[in-house]
């Protein structure tokens, strides 16, 4: 019998997803539907469900948006080559990239212009790493894990750098940072870790969380990464974790056995999907639902100058 549930902070939202959402609905405010968005404009079917609703319409290529149409590009990056597309359809453009994200392309660009060979750790597939490796397709050798580490070969292992996607596992990356370092001494890094202050910091609340529940629920969806890496993080300390859309997928019979439940969510989950979860609970007669080491997250992004352009003109004309 589940006697109290704890809540993670910080978890959810995390700045970058906060400004592609809104730019989203400020554009459908401004312009009406439809407002075309290549790729989920984060990855959570929620939130791509909300704004569907609203008129938003997702599409795989820039090139599906009809000629002169408004289209936002997602928080996770693209090509090069995604934004001549755009260009040449006569396309509005905002891009809503992550400025985070947008700091990896920059180092990719730099690298690979000073002749450095660039091991990109991260997930082969995910948007992140194809719009990364889009920036300098022919000096990126991706490296997913520390086998890949150990048997990668450069053609000059002096001028080597690495870079890694925002999303991934601390623990992990910093594993197969170690092999990189320990074969290629004289190895570049970025000034600053890659991975966001979001990722890690929801990876440390839940390693403080471990040590006092006996399962760990996780809400976001398959395809996001740090949700997913949330999970590997709690099975990795000893505790049952499952990863959930909403409360639709609780099974009670996770919670056999279980006095104590944590729940956090990935930082594409909106707040709203974490109350449905306590609400569940609390219908199954927890009342004992409480915030666990409060932690405040500051960070804020402006919003996308494009976008910022049209409201200003949109305010002196009105």
């Amino acid at each position: 019998m589940v006697k109290r549930v704890l809540l993670a902070s910080p978890r959810g939202y995390c700045a970058g997803v906060e400004r592609a959402v809104e730019t989203v609905e400020r554009l459908l405010d401004l312009h009406g539907p439809p407002v075309y968005v290549r790729k989920q404009i984060v990855h959570n079917a929620h939130v791509v469900r909300d704004l569907e609703a609203r008129g938003a319409i997702f599409v795989e290529s820039e090139t599906e948006v009809p000629e002169g149409a408004t289209v936002v590009l997602s928080a996770h990056g693209v090509a090069p080559s995604v934004y001549e597309n755009a260009a040449l359809r006569g396309l509005n453009t905002i891009d809503a990239t992550c400025p985070l994200v947008t700091k990896v392309h920059v180092e990719a660009r730099r690298y690979a212009a000073d002749g450095y060979t660039i091991a990109l750790i991260g997930h082969e597939g995910h948007e992140e790493v194809v719009g990364t490796t889009g920036e300098a397709p022919d000096a990126i050798a991706l490296i997913q894990t520390v086998a890949d580490a150990e048997k990668v070969e450069f053609a000059d292992p002096e001028r080597v750098a690495y870079i890694t996607q925002t999303t991934l596992s601390v623990d992990e990356t910093a594993e197969i940072i170690a092999v990189l370092r320990r074969r290629f001494p004289a190895i570049r890094a970025p000034k600053r870790d890659d991975i966001c202050y979001a990722t890690s910091n929801r990876q440390w609340a839940v390693k403080d969380l471990l040590e006092v529940v006996d399962l760990l629920l996780v809400i976001g969806s398959r395809n996001s990464s740090n949700s997913n890496r949330l999970v590997e993080v709690a099975r990795a300390g000893g505790v049952s974790s499952y990863l959930i859309d909403d409360e639709t997928h609780i099974e009670e019979g996770w919670l056999e056995g279980v006095d104590s439940v944590g729940i956090t969510s990935g930082a594409s989950a909106p707040e709203k999907l974490v109350e449905r979860v306590c609400d569940w609970f609390r219908a199954r007669g927890v009342d004992s639902i409480e915030p666990f080491q409060s932690v405040h997250e500051d960070v804020v992004f402006r919003l996308p100058v494009e976008l910022r352009r049209e409201l200003a003109l949109a305010e002196a004309q009105s």
